[in-house]
């Protein structure tokens, strides 16, 4: 009789199970959440936030010869952005969890102070060391913005909402990452370099008074706080998803670059990551509050749209790191036209995830980002096939397509799965999903940088004339220097050209990946619960 009622209660919660379903508890009465009407002031707070992390994550890269030349260290200046990775990917578990227990204010402020005194810090640094230092922290500031706003929007929107707000934050993204390279080579090159962090006070201090004025804890929130009291935090699995993360990402980082991937550095890392990831599931499964807890990869849902939300991260690299140079170095266009052709991606990508709404209130959230993924599937398999030299146009159509295809791909499957948790779910799961993004991301960096670089050294073996690079970093460089022969250029850019071809042909296998993960994996219907 039990096992019948059971089954019943599981029908019955994934019974249209599209935007309107209603999610049950386990006596079978309806779960509600509690999304609620945010005024103009707290949206523009939201957004300001977001535009914090976004534009620091593009500004910096501009100024990096100024930071250089005045601070040294040019052996260590990759981890300023490697630093402050590491530091952002590890944080956002941990404040998921935090915020799940405290509450989405308290997160928020202390994260949004802490990127603001260390983007002072930034400003005031005496070395590189200090410099990466202060980075790092920034990330951990950043990690805590990001991740409990993204967790606020499922909070504060309802359902029908929920896209145009994501459009929103994918709005100011696409925004950063075409005026951050330029604004921070204006500030670097007209005034000095310290005032691409300085930059953040008056944006950051804006964002806090919005904040503390006008962000209001709901009554999730009070009993989460009284929960609170006697919950004990575990941070002995904060402490091993820290170290964990941390060497993970260390090893991704660091290898290939500094020593090669099968050498003892490597092993050593990649052993001690996975030794690590052990000590994280023992400690966790015996943490009366776990940081990571279980059920996140126990549900078929999040588990499912955890693992498309990797790949979504490592086939990304392909257009947001290896198109600029593709540009640049094979189609021989300048910074401007550039940013052009990767831009098309970043206009396209808001206005697919307001409109996704419309598509998935009519065919779910798993269908709809099945038919997302599916394009962009066709549109980085379509990529090698472009003629050699290719005119600026065709890359940038399909740029085009691919970021409408994505917003189809990431919006349903991010608004689907805050839909089908509680609030004091919310933010361990909207965690889950940032920080798969963020490892997915490393791991692509780490594996096309190696196939790009494989690809061009064989393309280039017995190249006699001088100048030729072995490197693709050093690409643009020696076609920039023009003191290549015509001949010895061409057999560069069609060397860069198959590089990049092969590093878009491995973007379209992650994107196969996550389709197959999404119809095997992920269930057709969302156990989306009923909003009061």
């Amino acid at each position: 009789m039990s096992t019948c009622t059971n089954l019943k209660d599981r029908k019955e919660a994934f019974r249209g199970a599209g935007p309107a379903g209603a999610g049950r508890s386990a006596a079978g009465r309806a779960v509600p959440t509690e999304p609620g009407r945010p005024g103009r002031a707290v949206v523009a707070a939201l957004m300001v936030s977001v535009a914090l992390v976004a534009l620091d994550g593009t500004i910096v890269a501009t100024a990096v010869p100024q930071i250089v030349g005045d601070l040294g260290g040019f052996s260590l200046f990759s981890w300023l952005f490697a630093g402050y990775l590491l530091s952002f990917t590890v944080v956002l578990p941990v404040c998921g969890k935090l915020s799940d227990t405290f509450g989405r204010k308290p997160v928020l402020l202390v994260g949004m102070g802490l990127f603001l005194v260390s983007s002072l810090l930034c400003a005031a640094a005496w070395s590189m060391a200090a410099l990466i230092a202060f980075r790092i922290l920034q990330g951990f500031g950043g990690g805590a913005i990001e991740g409990t706003v993204r967790t606020l929007t499922a909070d504060l929107y309802p359902l029908k909402d929920r896209p145009k707000i994501q459009a929103r934050m994918a709005t100011v993204w696409a925004t950063a990452s075409i005026a951050g390279p330029a604004f921070g080579g204006l500030l670097a090159g007209y005034a000095d370099w310290r005032w691409i962090f300085l930059i953040n006070l008056p944006l950051g201090a804006l964002a806090l008074a919005l904040v503390i004025r006008h962000l209001r804890d709901t009554d999730q929130v009070a009993a989460a706080r009284t929960r609170a009291v006697v919950a004990r935090i575990d941070w002995r699995g904060a402490l091993a998803v820290f170290a964990c993360g941390g060497l993970l990402l260390f090893a991704l980082v660091q290898g290939g670059v500094a020593w090669p991937w099968t050498s003892v550095p490597s092993l050593v890392l990649f052993g001690s990551s996975a030794l690590l990831a052990g000590v994280v599931v023992y400690v966790e499964r015996r943490a009366a509050d776990p940081i990571l807890p279980g059920w996140v990869w126990r549900r078929r849902t999040i588990a499912s749209v955890n693992l498309a939300m990797a790949a979504l991260g490592l086939l990304m690299v392909a257009p947001m790191v290896f198109l600029p140079t593709y540009a640049q170095s094979a189609l021989g266009l300048g910074p401007v036209g550039a940013g052009f052709v990767m831009s098309a991606m970043t206009l396209s990508w808001p206005i697919s995830s307001a409109l996704s709404q419309h598509v998935y209130r009519r065919i779910g959230f798993r269908n709809s980002a099945v038919l997302g993924i599916g394009a962009a599937f066709l549109c980085l398999a379509a990529f090698p096939l472009l003629p050699h030299p290719a005119q600026p146009w065709q890359p940038a159509l399909l740029m085009l397509g691919l970021g409408a295809a994505l917003g189809l791909f990431q919006t349903p499957l991010v608004v689907g799965v805050q839909s089908t948790v509680r609030w004091a779910e919310r933010g361990v799961t909207t965690a889950s999903l940032l920080s798969c993004r963020q490892v997915g991301q490393s791991i692509g960096c780490a594996l096309f940088g190696a196939i790009a670089s494989a690809t061009i050294g064989s393309r280039l073996v017995g190249a006699t004339e001088p100048g030729m690079p072995t490197h693709l970093d050093d690409v643009a460089r020696a076609l920039d220097h023009q003191s290549l022969t015509d001949a010895a250029a061409e057999h560069l850019r069609t060397a860069v050209t198959t590089a990049v071809d092969h590093v878009y042909v491995g973007a379209a296998a992650a994107a196969l990946v996550a389709l197959l993960v999404l119809l095997l994996v992920a269930p057709r219907k969302f156990p989306v619960l009923q909003e009061r």
